[in-house]
């Protein structure tokens, strides 16, 4: 569809909407191992590299080791020193990394297509191999414990901190990030064990995307990796909790100039019928610069710089976040224009014309997520985790086309009524406390 007039948002006069550009999908092929590893290659050809992802589901029983596996298990295998694997590495124009989130480990790297078999061998010595040496360990180990430390003094880690206890509870979810002195009792005996039980090849997704023709891909990866073996068990995550509407929590930071506002909604799986809409009741919410909830505090109010909203889709269940940080004095009027935007979206049709801006957004970004190897090679390996495959890009492609203004309304009104929302703010208490309990009640805390 291609607008034929300009449309207004506020004060600002927008440049017409161009047209939908079909959604291609790239040529890919898949195979499941006789070990039970998944790899999927995805033919990219802009140029001659190849992105690699590997996916294994992890659970975060061990938070501290967890985090600890993934600074040092590049550190050494039976064979080669880090150094001689970064050397290696690098003789093929590519690099690893290693990461850990709530649901998975995550092995990253790219390099030339011509020594895609060489990344792939050095893939499968770490991956059976890795020997954690103890003079690594400890040197990692300490500027894990640096980084921790850093992060536990700034304000949007600690809003994201109180954020998630309240949301989850005791699910895992609910802590994400160790404490030092867990991170100090980790010992390369400790890591070897949790690589042993939990770095195995079950229900872990292989994505190859690049300049390769995608048999041979995954020729190359089972040659590789067939022999990987692993007797470790994959970690259940149990569902995530509702949310539980009540009190806005306030974590009190004495003395701070400005506070974090966070809100939490419920939101809805990729594959729900209702995934689509509330993406764009979202977009118009506060997913990006054109939406309301920007438009009122940033552009209007001037209380922030950058507030945004986001869904946030994990394996145990799925959330949408808000988030801003507003001057301590605009605390309160910030969060009533917050719930002024929620209750509007929630009890109004949008205009046409916002649904439109916000289709047309949605559309755009799935376009440039596909338009770079990386980009495509972490799309792929995101929606594999989660049982998708690239197919599903059409499919979600052709529901925000068709997602309708009373589409729209109806997630509003489902997903970000202002009284399904958690809301937490980190900020001095002495200053904000009355006035948000003008607005709403509120439980405080310190941080």
């Amino acid at each position: 569809m291609t607008a034929t007039a300009t449309v207004s948002a506020g004060s600002r006069t927008l440049p017409p909407l161009g047209p939908n550009r079909k959604l291609k999908l790239p040529t890919q092929a898949e195979r499941t191992l006789a070990n039970g590893l998944t790899v999927i290659a995805v033919r990219r050809p802009a140029v001659p590299l190849v992105e690699l992802r590997l996916w294994m589901p992890f659970g975060r029983s061990h938070l501290a080791r967890g985090a600890m596996l993934a600074q040092t298990m590049l550190s050494g295998t039976q064979t080669l020193t880090a150094t001689q694997i970064a050397a290696e590495l690098q003789k093929v124009g590519g690099g690893l990394s290693a990461g850990v989130d709530p649901d998975r480990l995550m092995l990253s790297g790219a390099g030339l297509v011509t020594g895609l078999d060489r990344m792939l061998e050095l893939l499968a010595d770490v991956l059976t191999g890795a020997t954690y040496p103890g003079d690594w360990v400890e040197t990692e180990r300490d500027r894990l414990v640096d980084r921790i430390q850093v992060a536990q003094s700034q304000p949007a880690h600690l809003a994201r901190t109180a954020l998630l206890k309240r949301v989850y509870g005791r699910h895992p979810y609910a802590t994400q990030t160790p404490e030092p002195d867990q991170v100090r009792a980790v010992r390369p005996a400790a890591l070897r064990k949790l690589h042993a039980e939990r770095v195995h090849p079950a229900g872990a997704v292989l994505v190859l995307v690049g300049d390769v023709q995608p048999a041979r891909a995954l020729d190359a990866a089972e040659q590789a990796l067939g022999g990987w073996r692993g007797d470790g068990h994959v970690a259940e995550l149990p569902p995530a909790p509702p949310l539980e509407p009540g009190p806005l929590l306030l974590v009190d930071r004495p003395g701070s100039v400005q506070s974090s506002l966070r809100i939490a909604l419920p939101a809805v799986p990729r594959t729900h019928p209702d995934h689509a809409a509330l993406q764009l009741a979202n977009l118009i919410f506060g997913g990006y610069f054109s939406s309301r909830w920007v438009e009122n505090i940033r552009e209007d109010k001037g209380y922030t710089y950058g507030p945004h909203s986001m869904v946030e889709h994990s394996v145990a269940g799925s959330v949408l976040v808000a988030g801003a940080e507003v001057a301590t004095e605009v605390t309160a009027p910030a969060l009533l224009e917050t719930t002024y935007e929620l209750g509007r979206l929630a009890s109004l049709p949008v205009k046409p014309e916002e649904l439109e801006q916000a289709r047309q957004y949605a559309l755009g970004t799935l376009q440039l997520g596909m338009s770079t190897q990386a980009g495509l090679a972490s799309l792929t390996s995101a929606y594999a985790g989660n049982g998708l495959r690239l197919d599903f890009l059409a499919e979600h492609a052709a529901r925000l086309a068709k997602a309708t203004v009373a589409d729209v309304a109806e997630a509003g009104a489902r997903y970000l009524s202002p009284a399904k929302a958690v809301v937490v703010v980190l900020g001095d208490a002495e200053r904000v406390a009355g006035p948000l309990s003008a607005l709403t009640p509120v439980r405080t805390e310190p941080a």
